[in-house]
């Protein structure tokens, strides 16, 4: 376990008697599809807890239960971020049971109680599908996160895989959802089976930024040209679409955002300025050069 940030010993808090200025952080150690998503939110965090005075003590997800128990319990922290949300999330229960405040990136199915902060998931994935389908696409398929994500009900991942079923469904739509791991070769293998089972699909939306390296080369190895051929839209920090080989349509994990505000909100927890809550930060869609409408198919010539 590693502290980060400045730290003052506080004496009595205003609303929450003794104090260490010291708050605990869970992050998700394993490699994962999302892994600059955690990092900026890592870095936003120390940054804003320093600002206010506070330091961050990370554990890690696979630490489990116990030793958030310990490092709260021993009031070694004041409060706790806790990142990897999971729908049936295990660390539920040991929070409340720690009676400190606690803020969770991601909203399991009974929060109960506990504050809750994230990008808004459902709406993302509606959001990604909406575009497409307005451009004229009928047939969009989501590369999402690994199954095991799913398995174990991450909560931003099956948030927008709800939300994009949800809108090909309201819109009498197609849509196909996949589940592969972060390996360039199975990616390059599951484009190959997606096509063959669904030559129709001409939209592709990626929520795994491990893996969009490895889907644009795909593309390119089956001599499909982006947005001429396929129309791709990224789920992903702001910081992978800038400006170069491909500029990507994105619908941005503000990471940084949130990572500060969860800080700002457990520290308002601690001060009695602020309530837990459930909060979901509105989605944004920058369409770029990687979508436009379908082409259009080639007519069969004339007879006679």
């Amino acid at each position: 376990m590693r502290k980060h940030g400045r730290h003052r010993h506080a004496g009595a808090g205003v609303a929450t008697g003794h104090r260490t200025n010291v708050l605990a952080l869970v992050v998700p150690l394993r490699a994962g599809p999302h892994d600059v998503v955690v990092r900026e939110f890592v870095a936003a965090a120390i940054t804003a807890a320093g600002a206010r005075d506070h330091a961050l003590l990370l554990l890690t997800a696979e630490d489990g239960a116990a030793a958030l128990r310990r490092a709260v319990s021993s009031s070694v922290a004041d409060g706790v971020v806790v990142m990897d949300v999971e729908a049936a999330d295990p660390r539920v229960p040991v929070l409340l049971g720690l009676g400190k405040p606690a803020v969770l990136i991601g909203v399991p199915d009974r929060p109960r109680g506990l504050g809750c902060l994230d990008l808004d998931f459902a709406a993302a994935g509606a959001l990604c599908f909406g575009h497409l389908a307005g451009l004229g696409h009928e047939h969009v398929a989501l590369i999402g996160s690994p199954a095991a994500a799913y398995r174990r009900g991450s909560s931003s991942a099956t948030r927008l895989a709800r939300g994009f079923a949800a809108e090909a469904n309201r819109r009498g739509l197609r849509a196909t959802t996949l589940a592969w791991g972060n390996t360039h070769w199975r990616t390059l293998r599951g484009l190959d089976e997606l096509f063959a089972r669904h030559p129709d699909v001409t939209g592709l939306v990626v929520h795994n930024e491990s893996a969009l390296p490895a889907v644009l080369a795909g593309l390119h190895r089956r001599g499909l040209r982006v947005p001429e051929d396929i129309s791709l839209v990224a789920v992903c920090p702001d910081s992978l679409t800038a400006p170069g080989l491909l500029d990507l349509t994105c619908v941005a994990i503000p990471a940084r955002e949130i990572g500060a505000l969860a800080v700002e909100t457990l520290i308002g927890q601690l001060d009695g300025t602020g309530a837990p809550g459930t909060r979901l930060l509105a989605p944004a869609l920058t369409a770029r050069a990687s979508t436009a409408p379908p082409r259009l198919p080639v007519p069969p010539p004339a007879s006679g």
